[in-house]
């Protein structure tokens, strides 16, 4: 069979590979990506994401060269304040708070809210309006054969693909990754994460919250106003058993329990989607170049849900793919293209993986004199205002 010769196979249809393919096919590449599963694209569909994203300040410039931010942004929720709160003492309430305010770095919020369903929408519109990417939903990736010259990529639809470059965007158990011969360390926290939307009678005036307790942080992040009453996203972390509870718990009692849980910081809590459960671990692949192949997004690395940083870490792979794409597009897929992108981005995550590990270990403290020594800790690192302003930035990727 004669394969179809293209630029670049995206192998994995979530948010960051149709991005990916958005910003690729912006950029005059020929693409194709593929998904074994449909994306669902409204809110009240079977099997809807109920999570959502926070875009940080330097993934706007990835959105806006892939066509996709001015299709997103009346959507936006900006995200102004990082608050933290330490709720760790003998009862459930504040006894330190803390904002880290982006005013104090420049002149836009920290980033941008969207729910996940809404963002697959958007971008499965997008692709539709470039005649040089094609996205093909419910296939997947079979067998990859690389050479130096290109991938040769079998796909479940019978088709063949001969790609100058394969980029792996298909998930923490990646087909495409364990085909190239790339091994990976997971680390695992005995945690799942619950994610659903809630409404409140406070508003939440742009501030991002984190309560912290034992078991995992609390979160509760900005989302458009729904039916006139403050929204906001939610993810909240416990250990595996508990957070199976959580799931099942009859609606009175949940809302009970997450009022508890929030420290009552923004009134009674009414659950507005069904609740999903993920497990949480951190991952990082031992490369993220292959024979021309490229990892990003989960299949290079996860993270625990903390201070935004999964999806960004995975639009700066991005980013610095197309960087190296534009700067010798001639040369795309090469040796010598992969191992650049590996030397840049491979240091940089692992630095950011060993860090939320640690800020994940340390969220799930259960002995009082740890959780008090945790709040120490953050009162001291806030007290200092080069402190802080240094944080915040290494948290948007800025240097």
């Amino acid at each position: 069979m004669q394969a179809q010769a293209i630029d670049i196979l995206i192998s994995g249809g979530g948010v960051a590979g149709l991005t990916a393919a958005s910003a690729f096919g912006s950029a005059g590449f020929s693409v194709i990506c593929v998904d074994p599963a449909p994306p669902v694209t409204e809110a009240d569909a079977a099997g809807a994401d109920m999570r959502t994203t926070a875009f940080l300040q330097p993934a706007r410039k990835v959105l806006e060269q892939a066509g996709l931010w001015d299709q997103l942004a009346p959507h936006a929720a900006a995200l102004k304040v990082m608050r933290i709160v330490d709720a760790g003492g003998e009862v459930p309430e504040p006894r330190i708070v803390r904002d880290f305010d982006a005013s104090e770095i420049g002149d836009e919020p920290f980033g941008w809210n969207f729910p996940n369903w809404l963002l697959r929408r958007e971008m499965v519109a997008r692709l539709a309006e470039l005649p040089n990417v094609e996205f093909r939903p419910g296939v997947s990736t079979r067998t990859v054969l690389t050479r130096e010259s290109e991938a040769r990529i079998a796909l479940s639809d019978g088709t063949q693909v001969a790609a100058r470059l394969l980029v792996a965007a298909d998930g923490r158990a990646s087909p495409v990754r364990a085909a190239v011969g790339i091994g990976v360390k997971t680390m695992r926290y005995g945690q799942k994460a619950l994610a659903f939307a809630v409404t409140h009678p406070i508003p939440h005036q742009n501030v991002s919250t984190e309560v912290h307790r034992t078991g995992g942080p609390f979160t509760l992040v900005p989302l458009p106003d729904r039916e006139g009453k403050p929204c906001s996203a939610v993810v909240w972390m416990e250990r595996g058993p508990e957070a199976e509870r959580l799931a099942t718990l009859p609606l009175p009692e949940f809302e009970a329990e997450m009022f508890t849980r929030s420290a009552g910081l923004f009134g009674p809590l009414k659950l507005v989607t069904r609740r999903s459960v993920w497990p949480m671990i951190a991952q990082i692949a031992d490369r993220f170049e292959a024979e021309r192949t490229a990892l990003i997004a989960e299949a290079a690395h996860v993270v625990p849900p903390i201070g935004a940083q999964g999806l960004n870490m995975s639009l700066a792979d991005l980013a610095c793919l197309l960087d190296l794409a534009a700067t010798a597009p001639d040369r795309l897929g090469e040796r010598a293209m992969l191992s650049a992108y590996n030397r840049r981005r491979w240091p940089e995550v692992k630095a950011r993986v060993t860090g939320i590990d640690l800020l994940n270990r340390t969220s799930m403290l259960s002995p009082r004199p740890l959780r008090d020594l945790r709040a120490g800790a953050l009162n001291a690192l806030y007290s200092l205002a080069p402190v802080r302003k240094t944080l915040m930035k290494a948290g948007l990727g800025m240097r």
